[in-house]
């Protein structure tokens, strides 16, 4: 337990716990949304929050999250009214905020090209006791959301017309999720890295997907996943002198590659088991039951 002596390392560790249960926790519901992609923009546009607080001598965590915020719900607000010119204008703030970053972070006395690296691929050394604070406190905030609204949350990823007709407040769900996923980016940074902090959000729940249909599974084998590969990351990173960040998504990649293996022959047992029974009936004359036709939900189950 040599890895555990250093503080840098305890709060490398605590820092990674928290992201890898968050992330997920939040990546699920763009995945169902089919905006896997999201996080990685919002990285671009929280690199100039970074910039920012060097360049006011503030807590650049805080100053990111701020312009994360701000810079989600612009994508929000671009997504319902942006119609042709939509792509492009998500093209231009996702650009100009890691312009944006690079120019304020230069121009600051205290900021460098060191220090905005340590934001882009995550540092394992420079997690401060104030950056454990604020990860804490933003955490708590996703997790909330998260599981407290989930089943409204599901509902407006799986189907937003369904979720108007019952009454549900639709575009303020939109703007929750956005918000929700600007802060796990700002929480996740430290870690992983603004570039690689959406593969984080995304490829644990791709990988729990392989083995479960069901959402609530699906939900805590993702979590499961992310916290595993986290700390596996970090530890490695600790070791072996890796990039944290760069180590963690690799990790997570394996374990997709793994399940997928796995669940490819389990899927075809099933497929033949069924067809064993459909033909077993038709044999004796009987009409294999069919089950009721439900809402697509992109082979999820509530």
């Amino acid at each position: 337990m040599e890895f555990l002596q250093p503080p840098f390392m305890q709060r490398a560790l605590l820092a990674a716990v928290l992201v890898g249960v968050i992330a997920p926790a939040v990546g699920i519901y763009l995945v169902q949304r089919r905006q896997a992609l999201m996080g990685d923009g919002i990285g671009h546009i929280a690199m100039t929050g970074v910039g920012l607080g060097f360049l006011l001598s503030t807590s650049p965590v805080w100053m990111a999250t701020a312009v994360a915020v701000v810079g989600s719900i612009v994508m929000e607000l671009v997504r319902w009214y942006g119609r042709t010119r939509g792509d492009i204008a998500l093209a231009m703030l996702f650009y100009g905020g890691m312009a944006g970053g690079v120019l304020l972070i230069n121009l600051s006395d205290t900021g460098s090209n060191a220090n905005l690296t340590s934001y882009l691929f995550g540092s394992l050394s420079t997690v401060s006791s104030e950056d454990i604070t604020a990860i804490c406190m933003l955490a708590a905030f996703v997790l909330l959301v998260t599981l407290g609204l989930r089943r409204q949350l599901f509902a407006v990823s799986q189907d937003e017309e369904f979720a108007r007709v019952t009454g549900l407040p639709v575009r303020a769900l939109n703007l929750l999720i956005a918000v929700t996923a600007a802060v796990t980016v700002t929480v996740a940074m430290r870690v992983v890295g603004l570039l690689l902090v959406s593969a984080l959000m995304v490829v644990p729940v791709a990988a729990a997907q392989q083995i479960s249909k069901s959402f609530k599974v699906t939900f805590v084998l993702s979590v499961v996943i992310g916290t595993a590969v986290t700390l596996a990351g970090t530890v490695t990173s600790y070791y072996q002198d890796v990039p944290p960040g760069a180590t963690i998504v690799l990790l997570a990649i394996g374990v997709f590659v793994v399940l997928t293996l796995l669940a490819t022959p389990l899927a075809r047992r099933r497929a033949r088991s069924s067809d064993a029974v459909s033909a077993e009936c038709t044999l004796e004359g009987e009409t294999p039951e069919v089950p009721a036709a439900r809402p697509a939900t992109n082979g999820v189950r509530v």
